[in-house]
């Protein structure tokens, strides 16, 4: 299966400090793995022991329960993926703004999957806390995320 790759250099910019330009390219290879590569043993191994507040509260908290939660979506969807548009570095925090499809054939078509805009906060190569927005862009994912959006999975604050 055709991998979809994260390219770093071409989304870094050229006004990011150097902590700013190490904390996105901690988020960049985090996401590869997790939501392009689904190599969950290297996120369980290289992230695994960092202190990960989840604030999106559908997903369990810490990297487990983000793992736990990716296994299941990608058992439905094993193709899904990441294409991230836009990087945004400042101080501690970083922002992906990505177009997530769940077909090979459908990334890079506007008319599937979800736009996603997460925020990390990164201190000293640890990714500590998580945030995100979702807007689902067809109907099918609509309604998918109205159908699972509803339980409540951990008790950290939105903002």
């Amino acid at each position: 299966m055709n991998v979809q790759k994260i390219d770093f250099e071409k989304l870094s910019l050229p006004h990011w400090t150097e902590a700013e330009k190490k904390n996105a390219a901690v988020v960049a290879d985090f996401i590869q793995h997790l939501m392009n590569e689904h190599d969950f043993d290297y996120i369980q191994n290289k992230f695994g022991n960092h202190n990960y507040v989840q604030h999106n509260l559908a997903i369990p908290e810490g990297i487990t329960g983000l793992i736990g939660y990716v296994k299941g979506f990608v058992k439905n969807f094993p193709e899904y993926s990441y294409d991230v548009k836009y990087i945004m570095a400042s101080g501690d925090m970083v922002v992906f703004h990505s177009h997530v499809t769940t077909k090979a054939k459908n990334r890079g078509n506007e008319k599937y999957g979800f736009i996603i805009t997460d925020r990390w906060k990164v201190v000293d190569g640890e990714i500590l806390d998580h945030w995100d927005a979702i807007q689902p862009i067809n109907s099918f994912f609509r309604f998918y995320i109205w159908l699972i959006g509803g339980k409540v999975r951990n008790s950290n604050r939105l903002f």
